[in-house]
């Protein structure tokens, strides 16, 4: 699959990069100046690729997590731009090359949009979600969401770190945001999330419904994401868990699917 404009409000897009078998790398750009915010640049060729194809130019990085795939270009790119690029991320310092240590409640500014820094632990100790409210747009319920690998198109990210309990407390603070919000998740997992959550919930009506829209548009090749907040509440039977407990068994059972 190649890069793909997911979303444009006023003068800004959001475009998706798909990298290694599933993975997607997000380019937030700012059309006028063709600058472009990267998150979790994992391969450096699959984003120069895209920029070189679009004319656009790295403005800066954001970091949801240290694991690899999200971090493994950083070095290369900032090689290739040779400037001082901003790269926002934990301050934890498991990132080396952050050199803007944000945390819970830290904005930043992404070519006049402002991003909220969430903590969302769970899938790690540490993780952050970036959501960026398009207030000056004038649609007030307009929001992009970058979870990482904290909230999944039908699923949530195995608890490699961190506990039920802040996975949950993590997943809630998520799933507060307006019913529209375009949530740009890490990976093309929806298809086998359904699958798994089918099999654990199958009266679930919404479920059966998700999962052929799901399978249409896969067949055709195109992504699944992103999904929305309102899609979510409807068929991710993670974001939905009541405690932390029912959220742990639903974990459990998918690690053993």
């Amino acid at each position: 699959m190649e890069s793909f404009k997911s979303s444009q409000v006023s003068n800004w897009s959001v475009y998706g990069i798909p990298a290694f078998q599933d993975n997607y790398l997000w380019a937030i750009v700012h059309e006028p100046s063709k600058a472009c915010m990267v998150v979790d640049p994992g391969c450096a060729k699959s984003v120069q690729a895209f920029m070189d194809a679009k004319g656009y130019h790295l403005a800066g990085i954001l970091v949801t997590h240290h694991h690899m795939d999200h971090v493994g270009g950083i070095d290369a790119l900032l090689r290739l731009t040779g400037k001082d690029i901003p790269v926002y991320g934990p301050a934890t310092g498991r990132v080396p090359q952050v050199n803007r240590p944000v945390r819970e409640g830290d904005t930043v500014d992404v070519h006049c949009l402002v991003a909220r820094v969430v903590e969302v632990p769970g899938h790690t100790s540490d993780h952050l979600a970036y959501l960026i409210e398009l207030k000056e747009t004038m649609q007030s319920d307009a929001v992009w969401m970058f979870p990482g690998d904290t909230l999944f198109s039908g699923g949530c990210g195995r608890l490699f770190e961190g506990s039920a309990e802040q996975m949950h407390t993590s997943l809630q603070k998520l799933g507060q945001f307006p019913a529209q919000t375009q949530v740009y998740c890490a990976h093309e997992y929806t298809e086998s999330n359904l699958r798994f959550a089918r099999a654990y919930a199958p009266e679930l009506q919404a479920l059966v419904l998700r999962e052929q829209e799901v399978k249409e548009i896969r067949s055709r090749g195109l992504s699944t994401i992103p999904t929305t907040l309102e899609i979510e509440r409807l068929s991710n039977l993670f974001l939905n868990a009541k405690s932390a407990e029912e959220l742990k068994s639903i974990r459990t059972a998918k690690d053993n699917f």
